[in-house]
């Protein structure tokens, strides 16, 4: 069994890691970290995690052999440091290794990077697009919830040469995105029956979208503008992604490329009919319905998946199955949650 600890349990990201490392078949959840919950029980902080209750101690106290770090952006890479210096396999869930280029991970998130000399060995963790390098490192960034959906819905169009290089990506997100520590505005009675749209001069994600799509495209950089909005749901992702045309294409045409792009991937489907957040609550999926506007030369991809799950916790296990050679979807197999 490999020992597995997490920095940062206490926060969303953290919580759902400690719920799915718990029925994990091949890991041993081993240390759990916390700030202000130090000293605390888990299910004390957490009490639906009573069965994979531990004592929330302020730093990883036991010998493990791979690490998650849930903490946010530059605290994650300083406290990652000391075990990639040492070897041990780590998954960021923060964005410090996520951005290959330095100045613009700098001027997006406003800090110093930490430790940057280790961001060339770090891989992007989307399996669809990056196994075989997740597969030979030791250090992968968990993509951005946001990305995730991004990247996945438009990828195989960008990859196929079929569209220009303008990406609108237009998300809709549950709160639950904001973290447990989000301020007021987060708040039920500010966000129930509302919905708003935020950082319209440019997301912290946006980067990632860019950097992702540009690698895949023979035509160079791909620009995305993104544009997300709160709703008021807990969990879920909903983006609705356009962009225009290139050539002529056909429906038909179009299911083919995502059918054969996704064929073989357990988590990126390609659906009926357009997906809704709930059909992903609690999952590791993310869902894809593209559709072609005839009339407009518009092709547009609906994507949904779980902030927490996709977008989080289930893709650091994913990449965490694939660096250990283990089955991809263990720990992972749970069907949603619905209603």
């Amino acid at each position: 069994m490999t020992r597995v600890g997490i920095i940062n349990v206490t926060g969303y990201a953290g919580s759902e890691l400690a719920r799915i490392l718990h029925n994990h078949p091949d890991v041993d959840l081993v240390s759990v970290t916390g700030r202000s919950a130090a000293g605390k029980e888990l299910s004390e902080v957490f009490p639906h995690l009573r069965e994979a209750s531990m004592t929330i101690t302020p730093e990883i106290e036991e010998s493990v052999d791979f690490v998650f770090s849930a903490l946010p952006h530059a605290a994650s890479a300083e406290k990652l440091k000391p075990f990639i210096d040492d070897g041990v396999p780590a998954i960021d869930i923060s964005a410090d290794f996520r951005l290959k280029d330095l100045p613009t991970y700098e001027r997006w998130y406003k800090v110093e990077h930490p430790c940057p000399n280790h961001i060339e060995a770090a891989v992007y963790g989307l399996p669809e697009l990056h196994r075989s390098e997740i597969r030979q490192t030791k250090l992968v960034a968990n993509p951005g919830c946001f990305p995730t959906g991004t990247v996945l819905a438009m990828a195989p169009a960008v990859q196929a040469g079929i569209v220009e290089q303008k990406v609108i990506s237009d998300c809709k997100s549950g709160v639950s995105g904001a973290g447990r520590s989000a301020s007021m505005e987060y708040g039920f009675s500010e966000l129930n029956d509302n919905m708003l749209a935020y950082a319209l001069g440019g997301h912290r994600h946006e980067p990632e979208m860019t950097q992702e799509l540009s690698a895949l495209s023979s035509s160079g950089e791909v620009q995305v503008t993104f544009v997300p909005h709160l709703a008021p749901m807990t969990r879920g992702i909903l983006g609705t992604h356009y962009t225009t045309l290139s050539k002529e294409v056909t429906q038909a045409q179009v299911n083919d490329i995502y059918r054969d792009f996704y064929a073989d991937e357990p988590f990126a489907r390609v659906v009926p009919a357009p997906p809704a957040t709930k059909q992903t609550w609690g999952s590791n999926d993310c869902l894809l319905f593209p559709v072609v506007n005839e009339s407009t030369g518009i092709l547009v991809v609906v994507s949904a998946l779980d902030n927490l799950v996709k977008g989080a916790a289930g893709a650091g296990v994913q990449n965490m199955n694939i660096m250990l050679g283990l089955n991809e979807t263990a720990g992972l197999e749970a069907l949603p949650v619905y209603p």
